[in-house]
């Protein structure tokens, strides 16, 4: 028989150690496999709030004020704009885990990352190979973009986001419990989101103020929901012998409902000549909550059930 080594921190253990799933665990991993991490949810919850409120004031703003921006100003602001999503959930999650920390160094290493791999490989992949075909949209060819939506934007922005986790953070002691799937991968989805941001806000030279409220605020939702997602599989992976198809079907999953939803906003915001972002919102705020509701249902189930077994 082979040895048995903890899968968190690769302690060597002795004959009878704890095991579940076919790994292994030390007394103190064991016995934090199934912690119910109720600031987890907590934070998810205020940030998501949060956010609603905050393209809210923004538009409370602009109808009070009436800014008259343009160049560098609206710039400058739009930039601001763009960096105030990522960095409020992140100040949230730091408020609210205060009680069960998270290294703090890990949350924004990750986060950085996730934002160096957008700025290298992310942005170049959309914006220069693989391009938004001119005219693409007052022609209707819905094939062409659902299908650029899926395996263009959507496995290339999963693959990433779910690299960086898998890659670093993963293997290392700090990754012990199944919900640390779900904070690490919201963390480099919130540095991705965070760079396609000031792409937009850059490439338009600013942008209307409550138009760039709610688009930022959409891509930072919809980038957190699915890494969310992909967070559960890679909790899963870690703690559980769940197959060799495990993570990558539940990349290709999380990948496929990225690019529907993305097509889904294209489709849903913009008519004719038109742009109506409110609607994306409306949209992805309850892709949001639906994702995250789920996450919570399956998270207290799984745990459970290991509780349970013990």
């Amino acid at each position: 028989m082979g040895e048995r080594i903890c899968c968190v921190c690769h302690e060597l253990l002795e004959e009878g150690a704890k095991s579940l799933g076919g790994r292994y665990f030390c007394e103190s991993h064991y016995a934090k496999i199934a912690r119910d991490r109720q600031s987890v949810w907590r934070t998810t919850i205020v940030a998501l709030l949060g956010l609603l409120a905050y393209v809210l004031l923004v538009e409370l703003i602009v109808s009070l004020t009436k800014p008259t921006l343009s160049g560098l100003p609206l710039v400058v602001v739009g930039v601001i704009i763009a960096l105030i999503p990522a960095l409020l959930w992140l100040i949230v999650f730091y408020l609210q885990d205060r009680l069960e920390p998270e290294p703090k160094e890990h949350v924004l290493g990750i986060f950085a990352l996730g934002a160096l791999l957008a700025l290298t490989i992310g942005l170049p992949l959309r914006n220069e190979l693989f391009p938004m075909p001119a005219g693409l949209m007052a022609g209707r060819e819905v094939v062409v973009e659902l299908l650029r939506s899926v395996f263009i934007l959507g496995f290339s922005q999963e693959y990433l986001k779910y690299a960086v986790v898998r890659y670093t953070v993963f293997n290392s002691p700090e990754f012990d419990e199944r919900v640390d799937g779900i904070i690490y991968c919201a963390a480099s989805a919130l540095g991705f989101a965070t760079v396609i941001n000031l792409d937009y806000i850059l490439r338009s030279g600013g942008a209307l103020l409550h138009v760039a409220a709610i688009r930022v605020t959409i891509t930072a939702l919809a980038q957190a929901s699915f890494s969310g997602m992909m967070g559960y599989f890679l909790g899963r992976a870690k703690f559980e012998n769940m197959g060799k198809w495990w993570l990558p079907g539940g990349l290709a999953l999380v990948a496929v409902l990225n690019g529907l939803v993305t097509f889904l906003l294209g489709e849903a915001t913009t008519a004719g000549l038109g742009y109506t972002p409110i609607y994306g919102l409306i949209i992805v705020a309850v892709v949001a909550v639906l994702t995250f509701g789920t996450l919570f249902i399956l998270m207290r189930r799984i745990n459970a059930a290991t509780l349970a077994s013990v």
